[in-house]
């Protein structure tokens, strides 16, 4: 198929929708089950938002891919590396956003190393930033390999980055305190450039485990030429399927695929264990045959069944500026943040503030009857909602904003 399939549009807008919502409750003490990621092994329905958006950065370079090669290596590179290095440095950009933070009732500058506590300072790899390194990665495979060699090469990392991980990690390589990444991100990255929610030094989106999430983008762009060609994989089989039937080879294949990846990835998870914070292999697998199963249904809904209504309409005005509206979500909290309001006064007679965004959760969000956990995500929809009219109005306008 030479045009686009609407389904991928709408696919990568809901990811990103989804990324929205899962990062912006109104509280992280309350948010339902399925808002949250699984504590260490597991996956929950968010810890596929972030593999399912890789995925759909492969999707798209399937169809970039075959125009930079006509165009050669000169033009490839140079678009491949400006767009690498815009994307890490918004990344870095917004980890530093908005350079200042409230100490007390005074601004503090947000120093690249904290000059009191040399362990604290400005984290360096984020989301943003997995995205430039993985899709640089695969965007290289993509250009000098055919696909057939690029199942070749994904298998080799997946099978050297388990082999990493049991075989350099501690007595238990999987858990926490044993997996072998950290003490790579110390050493390059430092402890005060590294995430800390864990309670210690850990980056869920460090360098070693950014490995296996290059293939999550390979996947994504090897699907995406299969959908593209209309299920037509002579680069795999040998026999190629006839054109009158395009529908149930590509539904067919995508979700046998799907169904082989996903169970292939429990199975390998026996062993080797399903997690996002380590990105394992098995939840590569895991998760991309959800992704293609995901995407084969979207297929069948809305291409062959021709369905265009209010819902995919909605998560398509995401999908024309996806990067932006990330971004802005987390921009403009912060940025609010640095505005506070009244909020009663203290135990110690002295007022209390608050931001804005706190206050509407705990003045309008909160007061919602029923357990705090509805008022926390109705926040999140709020938000969510605020995102939309932005990316509506945008999209009416023609404007979208690529990297």
């Amino acid at each position: 198929m030479k045009q686009r399939y609407y389904s991928l549009d709408v696919f990568r807008g809901a990811t990103v929708a989804l990324m929205i919502l899962v990062n912006n409750p109104g509280t992280w003490g309350h948010m339902f089950k399925p808002l949250t990621h699984a504590p260490w092994h597991g996956c929950s329905p968010t810890d596929l938002v972030f593999p399912f958006f890789l995925f759909a950065v492969g999707n798209a370079m399937s169809f970039v891919i075959p125009r930079l090669q006509e165009a050669g290596a000169a033009v490839f590179w140079k678009k491949v590396i400006k767009r690498t290095v815009l994307i890490f440095a918004i990344g870095l950009f917004l980890n530093w956003w908005p350079f200042v933070t409230w100490v007390g009732n005074e601004l503090h500058f947000k120093e690249w190393i904290n000059s009191i506590d040399p362990t604290k300072g400005i984290r360096i790899f984020g989301v943003l930033q997995r995205i430039a390194v993985a899709y640089f990665f695969a965007s290289i495979l993509a250009y000098y390999f055919r696909p057939r060699m690029l199942i070749y090469i994904s298998a080799a990392i997946l099978l050297g980055y388990w082999a990493f991980c049991a075989f350099l990690g501690g007595a238990d390589p999987y858990s926490l305190e044993g997996w072998f990444g950290t003490d790579i991100d110390k050493q390059i990255l430092g402890v005060a450039h590294m995430y800390k929610g864990e309670g210690v030094p850990f980056d869920p989106e460090g360098l070693a485990s950014t490995l296996p999430a290059i293939v999550q983008v390979v996947f994504g762009y090897l699907a995406g030429v299969y959908i593209k060609n209309q299920g037509q994989v002579n680069w795999l089989w040998t026999k190629v399927p006839t054109s009158k039937e395009p529908h149930f080879k590509l539904l067919s294949g995508l979700l046998v695929t799907g169904f082989i990846l996903l169970v292939s990835g429990w199975i390998w998870s026996l062993g080797f264990p399903i997690n996002k914070k380590i990105w394992t292999s098995s939840y590569v697998l895991y998760t991309t045959g959800l992704g293609i199963m995901t995407i084969g249904g979207m297929i069948w809904y809305i291409e062959v069944q021709g369905v265009k209504n209010k819902l995919t309409q909605f998560f398509d005005v995401f999908g024309k500026n996806p990067l932006f509206i990330f971004v802005l979500s987390g921009l403009l909290p912060r940025f609010l943040g640095l505005f506070r309001v009244a909020d009663g006064i203290g135990e110690n007679g002295e007022p209390k503030y608050t931001t804005a965004l706190t206050w509407f959760y705990r003045n309008v969000c909160a007061e919602i009857p029923g357990p705090p956990e509805i008022g926390s995500f109705v926040y999140s929809l709020c938000f969510l909602a605020l995102m939309w009219v932005i990316c509506y109005w945008l999209d009416r306008k023609k404007i979208y904003v690529k990297v």
